[in-house]
């Protein structure tokens, strides 16, 4: 069970979420309470791996770019909001496709991811 909540709690970081949003939802879902300590344990463990990627060398020349969004209903301050994570996709001169940034936005605002 362990495994799994870290798994749900990490899902939930990378999708924009603060640790107190997932504090409460993991009450709200899962019927317990985990402290935001613990949680900022568990998302500092993918810090490392979240800067490299973030600061991985680009292809100098992508053929496509795509970019596309998924949205998601999240708490926040008590009320569900919208919150859309988008996405940029290249295709390599090999033909294989890399995802180049992704972030999130609600309103007007852009935020980095």
């Amino acid at each position: 069970m362990v495994d799994g909540i870290e798994n749900v709690i990490v899902s939930l970081y990378v999708k924009g979420m603060s640790n107190s949003d997932i504090e409460e939802q993991i009450r709200e879902v899962y019927g317990f309470d985990l402290s935001t300590s613990t949680i900022s344990r568990i998302t500092d463990a993918i810090t490392d791996d979240i800067v490299a990627w973030q600061n991985r060398p680009l292809e100098p020349v992508y053929l496509i770019v795509w970019m596309d969004g998924i949205v998601f209903k999240v708490r926040e301050n008590s009320k569900v909001i919208n919150k859309t994570i988008y996405m940029a996709v290249g295709l390599r001169r090999d033909g294989k496709k890399k995802c180049l940034a992704y972030g999130w936005a609600r309103t007007n605002r852009l935020h980095s991811g």
